[in-house]
């Protein structure tokens, strides 16, 4: 990973300084334990351009629980060990409710709305814990890789509470057990999911990890992850499902296919050109973080960088 100045640094700055000023910051996510004390003070980005190299502002170095914005990545994975299949099993609609919800499920047989949902995501997790026998460990290796960093790796700690505090997830996972649409045992699924989401970052780790979906597929070695059509698959469900119930108005103020997270990490993708990950833990009601949204609106605006 080389580390440059130019030509995103001065944008990137000016980013930070508004940042800073900015009124209300949101609170992080208190239902989580682990994760309640975060301050939502903390701020960092980071922009990785196709070859790696990084640039950043403020905490864009300091690891963070990566939480939800790992399903973009156990997706990624999935979808290029079964193709199509996987659709079978999870859909590719908004859903309107809150990540959590169980009310649609049985309205739609056991198959969850998208993969971003809670639902959506366990059924991924299943998919891909199915195809390698280790799912979580998979998704890590995969993670290292892409950024870099070995020493990327689960919290054991935040796993351990959001273990103590799943029996929503215990809920979903059993009730589309009943429907036939997980095959993993649940308390199996619910560690590897729990590990999945533990799983700690930086913006620079997760920015760099992210570009083989601005590269169409390709991943940082040369090889090929996804095929040219998956990658518009996983960058297109980003785009309508990836910030919760508020995809909708992050198209409008970003537009830019983005993937949220209740640790305060969102990372978004500019097809073709650059990848980007901002962090502070501070969150609105829908889950998603303040300044991060902030950021990302103040990126696109000054750079003109969106898919529209």
């Amino acid at each position: 990973m080389r580390i440059m100045v130019l030509p995103f640094q001065p944008v990137l700055e000016v980013i930070a300084e508004e940042i800073e000023k900015l009124d209300g910051r949101g609170r992080p996510a208190d239902y989580i334990p682990a994760l309640a004390a975060g301050d939502p003070h903390r701020f960092g980005m980071a922009v990785a351009e196709l070859d790696g190299t990084v640039y950043g502002v403020g905490d864009w170095q300091r690891p963070f629980s990566t939480q939800s914005v790992t399903k973009v990545y156990t997706l990624a994975l999935a979808l290029a060990h079964e193709g199509e299949i996987l659709w079978d099993h999870v859909g590719r609609e908004p859903s309107g409710n809150p990540f959590n919800s169980l009310v649609q499920l049985e309205y739609e047989n056991g198959i969850p709305r998208n993969p971003f949902i809670n639902a959506g995501a366990l059924v991924v997790t299943d998919r891909l814990h199915r195809l390698t026998g280790d799912a979580s460990g998979a998704l890590r290796d995969f993670l290292r890789a892409e950024s870099g960093n070995e020493d990327l790796d689960f919290d054991r700690d935040v796993a351990a509470s959001e273990t103590a505090h799943g029996d929503r997830n215990a809920a979903l996972g059993h009730f589309m057990a009943s429907y036939g649409n997980i095959t993993t045992p649940v308390p199996t699924l619910l560690r590897e999911y729990f590990r999945q989401c533990s799983i700690e970052a930086s913006c620079a780790d997760l920015a760099v990890a992210t570009g083989f979906l601005a590269r169409h597929g390709i991943r940082s070695d040369g090889t090929r992850l996804l095929t040219r059509s998956q990658a518009k698959q996983v960058n297109a469900v980003m785009l309508t499902c990836g910030t919760y119930d508020a995809a909708g108005d992050f198209a409008y103020r970003v537009g830019l296919p983005g993937k949220s997270g209740v640790g305060g990490a969102i990372i978004a993708v500019v097809p073709g050109r650059c990848t980007l990950c901002v962090w502070s833990p501070g969150l609105d009601a829908r889950g998603n973080s303040v300044a991060g949204v902030a950021a990302l609106d103040r990126f696109t605006t000054i750079t003109g960088l969106s898919v529209f």
